[in-house]
């Protein structure tokens, strides 16, 4: 006798308004889960960028070091001196800058910036990361916009300001840089909390 072949049966057609079998959902209808839609998946590659400035919490570069460990990246600490203004920035990133007011001596600016490194030097030194220290000019969250942008940074890392009447002054005077590099640039920005209000405090 013969082999048989039992294929598959055919599917019935459709009825009037019935969508076919495995076909492709209809416009407006949510879609099918495990869809064909592959995210652009990509390495981060670029450096942690750190805003740094004197009297800083130790908690800003400590966290920001973490980071730069956990995803293999180089650490950018980058101090933003407000009493300065831009005259011109090189390729690198590396600033021409001048003093604001025209009475100020730069041996304090570079006194100033010469201890912050020295400070940073010494709270980096158990990470094994390779860190970088550069000062800049201006508005604070302009400058590192750019100088983000330049170094192909892959997110910021700010702290937010410790509690007291001079840093509620400041940045009602001057704004958030986290609030304000969030709608100047397109970088992730990691904010640090500091001594953090407890929900049930007083205000």
């Amino acid at each position: 006798m013969a082999d048989q072949h039992v294929g598959r049966m055919p599917d019935p057609p459709p009825a009037p308004g019935e969508r076919p079998p495995h076909s492709a959902p209809a416009p407006g209808s949510a879609p099918a889960p495990h869809s064909a839609l592959v995210p652009d998946l990509h390495r981060i590659t670029g450096p942690i960028l750190a805003a740094v400035h004197p009297g800083q919490h130790p908690a800003v570069i400590q966290s920001a070091a973490h980071l730069a460990f956990s995803l293999g990246s180089d650490l950018v600490c980058a101090y933003v001196d407000v009493t300065r203004y831009l005259r011109r920035e090189a390729v690198d990133g590396t600033v021409e800058a001048g003093s604001i007011d025209p009475d100020a001596v730069d041996d304090d600016a570079e006194r100033v910036a010469e201890q912050l490194r020295l400070r940073l030097g010494r709270e980096l030194a158990p990470f094994p990361i390779g860190w970088s220290y550069t000062t800049l000019a201006g508005d604070p969250a302009r400058a590192l916009g750019r100088f983000a942008e330049t170094i192909n940074a892959a997110l910021i890392v700010v702290g937010t300001r410790e509690r007291g009447i001079g840093a509620r002054l400041e940045e009602l005077l001057t704004g958030s840089i986290a609030v304000h590099l969030t709608h100047r640039q397109h970088r992730p920005v990691v904010v640090v909390p500091l001594r953090p209000r407890s929900g049930s405090g007083p205000r």
